[in-house]
C-alpha cells in the first residue's frame, strides 16, 4: 500500500526537532488528521528506540548495498526487518530474535546451515532439522 493512502491511518507522528522539518511538513499531516509531537529539546534519549533501529539498520543493510531506486529500497528494508525479527540475535533477549518464544530450546548438535540475507551481505547461521 503507497504511504499517501496510509498516512491517514496514522494518529501520530513523533519527530526530532530538526531544522528540515518545517512548519509545512507539519502542516501536510496535521491537514490528514494527524497530532504532530516533537520530542523535548536536548533529549537524545527520548526517542532512543527509533535512533537506535536506524543506526542498526544503517550499518547492517543500506550502508553494505548500492540501492537503485527506490522499489530496491522498499525490497532491502523488508527483507531485512524479516531477518532482525526472525533471525537476528538480540542481546537484550538473551541472544533470541524478537519473534522467537522464550521456551524454545536450541539444539546443541548437528550441522550448521548457512544462509544468505541481502543477496550475502548477511550471513545466517543456524542448525539443520
Amino acid at each position: 500500500m503507497a504511504f499517501g493512502r496510509r498516512v491517514r491511518s496514522f494518529r501520530f507522528l513523533i519527530r526530532d526537532r530538526d531544522a528540515t522539518f518545517t512548519a509545512v511538513f507539519d502542516e501536510v499531516f496535521t491537514s490528514l488528521g494527524v497530532t504532530v509531537i516533537t520530542t523535548p529539546p536536548r533529549t537524545p534519549r527520548a526517542n532512543c528506540y527509533a535512533e537506535r533501529w536506524v543506526r542498526t539498520v544503517r550499518a547492517e543493510c543500506t550502508d553494505r548495498l548500492l540501492i537503485y531506486d527506490e522499489r530496491h529500497l522498499r525490497s532491502a528494508l523488508n527483507e531485512y526487518a524479516e531477518h532482525y525479527n526472525a533471525h537476528r540475535p538480540h542481546p537484550s533477549r538473551r541472544q533470541r530474535p524478537p519473534d522467537q518464544d522464550e521456551h524454545i530450546v536450541v539444539p546443541l548438535e548437528g550441522r550448521i546451515q548457512r544462509r544468505q540475507v541481502l543477496s550475502g551481505a548477511i550471513n545466517d547461521y543456524h542448525r539443520a532439522a
